[in-house]
């Protein structure tokens, strides 16, 4: 396989800025995490390679548009798109390297932040992609419990792989994702080191999340935490999607139901001070990312350039929707 020049694309994305969305050097270099002279050095490269003309004539200009796109339509904080892969356009490789790429600029940052992390494909899939960094100033925690209800760890657990390759004070939510009851839920989240994650959670700076569909592949099914039965019962009720376990209809309800009554994972943080990013795409999570979207569920996004298209179009749905 051959290896992708990620130098170029860097100088491509400090070409857009700089040339298309009218950035400073200085604002360059804040946003892209480099300092003033490496984003100078980047947009000089994106002219002297041919990037330049009037618009980027590279890929990631017209991901970097669709980008401010959803950010304009969604009223969103951040928003990145990445490349389809054609020959695969459900890949989550493309989305999973950039999500990875965003992660390492918060996990760089000197000062201490608090980081949340949920579970999911998409999610798994980004730490993979991670590379191993000493940031023993931050705190890493996990929004969702990380057993499965037969008391194995969940099959898409991200926090204890995590914490085998970051430096980091990492804090696992000790606790099935969804209870057998609701009054289990309430005696498991009175236990001291919960009630001291769930605190944590709730003070996040910035949240990665995956956005989940609801069928017969959805992680919740896959990891045995909703029955057959209940996943009909859902889509009757009108449920698009779930994050952290949480379920929510097409415009981003948290709706009132037995499922909810037991989900046992941390509150979505507040969109108020922390910068919750969903991560999710493909064409079976449309209309799941589509009312995260609307709900205002989260204000960050990313997703690949297919998805992204999908989204901005007037009339978005899914598959899998009822």
């Amino acid at each position: 396989m051959i290896k992708r020049d990620t130098s170029i694309d860097e100088a491509a994305r400090a070409g857009w800025l700089y040339y298309v969305a009218g950035k400073t050097q200085d604002q360059i270099a804040t946003q892209l995490g480099v300092s003033r002279q490496r984003a100078q050095r980047l947009v000089s490269r994106a002219v002297s390679e041919g990037l330049v003309k009037v618009r980027i004539d590279h890929p990631i200009g017209e991901c970097m548009e669709l980008a401010r796109q959803l950010a304009a339509r969604y009223d969103l904080r951040y928003a990145e798109v990445a490349p389809t892969d054609l020959d695969a356009p459900n890949s989550l490789v493309g989305l999973a390297t950039q999500a990875a790429a965003a992660m390492e600029y918060w996990l760089r940052k000197p000062e201490p932040l608090t980081i949340a992390v949920g579970t999911g494909r998409s999610l798994k899939a980004m730490i993979e992609q991670l590379s191993p960094i000493q940031c023993p100033q931050h705190k890493l925690v996990s929004l969702t419990g990380n057993v499965r209800p037969d008391g194995a760890a969940a099959v898409y657990n991200v926090i204890f792989t995590l914490n085998d390759i970051l430096s980091v004070n990492a804090y696992p939510m000790p606790l099935p994702v969804i209870a057998s009851s609701a009054e289990e839920r309430q005696m498991l989240l009175a236990q001291k080191t919960v009630a001291h994650t769930m605190k944590l959670a709730a003070q996040s700076d910035v949240a990665f999340v995956g956005v989940g569909e609801l069928d017969e592949r959805a992680p919740l099914m896959v990891e045995g935490m909703v029955t057959a039965d209940e996943l009909s019962d859902l889509r009757a009720q009108g449920i698009v999607g779930e994050m952290l376990g949480w379920v929510f209809d097409r415009d981003g309800r948290l709706v009132e139901n037995a499922l909810n009554a037991r989900v046992a994972s941390s509150p979505i943080p507040d969109r108020e001070t922390c910068l919750v990013i969903g991560v999710a795409n493909g064409e079976r999570k449309l209309g799941a990312i589509r009312a995260a979207l609307v709900g205002r569920l989260v204000n960050g996004m990313m997703t690949d350039e297919s998805t992204a298209r999908a989204l901005l179009q007037d009339d978005v749905s899914s598959p899998n929707e009822p």
